[in-house]
C-alpha cells in the first residue's frame, strides 16, 4: 500500500532507507532534499523532447512516448541502483509537485512489494518549508557571533567549539566559500536554493533551547545571500571577539590558503575595490608573482581587510560577551582560545 506524507522533519526523513528524487538531473542539481539520491524517470533531454511533442505535436504520441521512456528508466533503476534492496526497503519518493513522475515510480515499487511512501506536493512542499523557516518567521534559535578580523582563526575555533559539544553553524561550509577575496572553493558554490536547503536542514537539527555559535559574516558569502530570518538573528546577536597580532594573522592566512593557485590569487587581486589605487594593487600583484605570500597577506590585512572590518563596525555596537586572544599560530593557542570561549558561553548557552 502506498503511503502519503508531508512530514519532512529530520526524524521523519531519517526514518526512511532512501529519499528518491525522480526529477531530471538538472532539477536535482539546482536543489534537492538533503540526503536524496537522483533516480530520474525522465532524463533532461527526454523530458524536453516529450514536452516539445506535447506542445507542438500530438498529445497522445507525447504521452505514449513518455510512458515508454519512463518504463525503461524505472526498469534500469530497479536492475541497477535498487538491485540489491530486499523486501524491507522503505523509500520516500518525490518529484516536482508529487504528480505523474513520482506516481509512476511508486506504483511500480508498490507492485514490487516495498513499503513505499510518496511526498505530498513533491519538492515544492520542501521548498515551502524552507522559505517559511528562513523568510517568513523569526528564527527560534539564539545566536552568538564569533567575531574578529581576518586571519584570527574564527573557522578553526568554530570547529574547536563543536568538538567541545557547543552547537555551531558553519556558514562558510554550507555556502562552500570562505567569505573573503580568495574564498572560492573547488566545485563552486551551491545555488541560492541549495544554500537555503543546507541552512534549513542544519538549523532544524539544532536544539533551539541552547544557543548556536556562528561566525560573523557579511550578508553575502561569496555570491550567496544570507536569508532574512537568519540575518536578522545574526544582526541582533551578542558576540565573542577574537584578537590576534597582525603577524600571527598573516601567517595563519598564508597557511590556510597555501593550496591556492597563483593564477587565482592574481585574478582575485584584480577584483579589489576601486578605492585601492592601481599602484598599490600592482605592488600586491608583484608580491604574489614573487611568491612572497607572507608580505602580501600582511599588506592585505593592514590596508584592505582591517579597514573594511572597521567600516562595517565589526561587533562594536552589539553586546560583547568576552574578548579572547589568540597569541600564536600554534594549535595549542587555538585550543586555549576555544576553552576560553567555551567558558564564556557557559552562562548563555541555555535559554
Amino acid at each position: 500500500m502506498i503511503r502519503r506524507t508531508a512530514d519532512l522533519t529530520p526524524a521523519a526523513r531519517d526514518g526512511f532507507d532512501a529519499l528518491i528524487d525522480v526529477r531530471s538531473p538538472s532539477e536535482f542539481a539546482l536543489d534537492h532534499i538533503p540526503g536524496a539520491i537522483n533516480l530520474p524517470v525522465l532524463e533532461d533531454a527526454q523530458r524536453a523532447a516529450v514536452g516539445t511533442e506535447y506542445v507542438q505535436g500530438s498529445k497522445f504520441l507525447a504521452r505514449r512516448r513518455g510512458a515508454a521512456l519512463v518504463a525503461r528508466n524505472i526498469a534500469a533503476h530497479l536492475e541497477g541502483p535498487l538491485g540489491d534492496r530486499d523486501g524491507s526497503f522503505r523509500p520516500l519518493v518525490y518529484c516536482w509537485r508529487g504528480g505523474q513522475r513520482s506516481g509512476a515510480m511508486v506504483a511500480v515499487m508498490d507492485q514490487v512489494g516495498w513499503p513505499v511512501a510518496v511526498l505530498d506536493g513533491g519538492y515544492q512542499t520542501w521548498r515551502r518549508q524552507v522559505k517559511a523557516a528562513l523568510y517568513d518567521a523569526p528564527l527560534p534559535h539564539r545566536l552568538i557571533l564569533l567575531d574578529g578580523p581576518t586571519g584570527v582563526g574564527k573557522t578553526a575555533l568554530l570547529a574547536g567549539l563543536a568538538a567541545r559539544g557547543v552547537q555551531t553553524l558553519d556558514l562558510e561550509a554550507l555556502a562552500a566559500h570562505r567569505g573573503s577575496l580568495f574564498g572560492a572553493m573547488p566545485g563552486g558554490q551551491p545555488s541560492q536554493k541549495a544554500f537555503e536547503t543546507r541552512l534549513h536542514d542544519a538549523l532544524s537539527r539544532l536544539d533551539p533551547r541552547h544557543a548556536v555559535v556562528v561566525e560573523a559574516e557579511s550578508s553575502k558569502i561569496g555570491a550567496r545571500v544570507v536569508p532574512p530570518a537568519l540575518w536578522a538573528a545574526m544582526s541582533a546577536a551578542p558576540a565573542v571577539r577574537l584578537e590576534s597580532p597582525v603577524g600571527v594573522r598573516a601567517a595563519r592566512t598564508v597557511r590556510d590558503y597555501a593550496g591556492l593557485d597563483p593564477a587565482a590569487i592574481d585574478t582575485a587581486l584584480t577584483r579589489l575595490p576601486r578605492h585601492i589605487g592601481k599602484e598599490t594593487v600592482a605592488g600586491w600583484r608583484a608580491l604574489a608573482a614573487a611568491g612572497d605570500h607572507l608580505a602580501l597577506a600582511s599588506e592585505l590585512i593592514v590596508h584592505h581587510y582591517d579597514p573594511a572590518y572597521r567600516r562595517q563596525g565589526g561587533a562594536g555596537a552589539r553586546e560583547r560577551l568576552a574578548v579572547v586572544g589568540v597569541d600564536s599560530l600554534a594549535d595549542e593557542a587555538l585550543e586555549r582560545a576555544a576553552d576560553a570561549v567555551a567558558v564564556a558561553l557557559q552562562g548563555v548557552t541555555a535559554r
